[in-house]
């Protein structure tokens, strides 16, 4: 089954870490643009972060950069998203995308309070 599961995410306080995890079955992620994405309530789907597949070359929303980190580890078909000093404001599902498949998986909730 063709298909990408997100995993890692939970509750955390403000300045913790958390990594994420973006695990894929069926396919080959290694050659897809990894993305992550992540909704908060009332919020629209919002950009994270975005790995190329050739180069690994990396991109970040302003509103993470200098805090998260994705990489990807292709012995293990799974892309990763480190998470550190986190805020509240990072409270959302987050999840990750690529090109192979049109739908959505059911993300991970990361929750940042104190």
């Amino acid at each position: 089954q063709v298909q990408l599961v997100e995993s890692g995410g939970g509750l955390v306080q403000p300045g913790g870490s958390l990594r994420l995890s973006c695990a894929a079955s069926g396919f080959a992620l290694s050659i897809y643009t990894v993305s992550w994405y992540r909704q908060a309530p009332r919020n629209e789907r919002e950009l994270v972060a975005i790995i190329t597949a050739i180069g690994g070359d990396t991109k970040y929303a302003d509103s993470v950069k200098g805090r998260f980190t994705i990489s990807r580890d292709n012995a293990k078909n799974t892309v990763y998203l480190q998470m550190n000093n986190l805020k509240p404001e990072d409270t959302a599902v987050y999840y990750c995308h690529t090109a192979r498949i049109a739908s959505w998986g059911q993300g991970t909730q990361v929750t940042v309070s104190s």
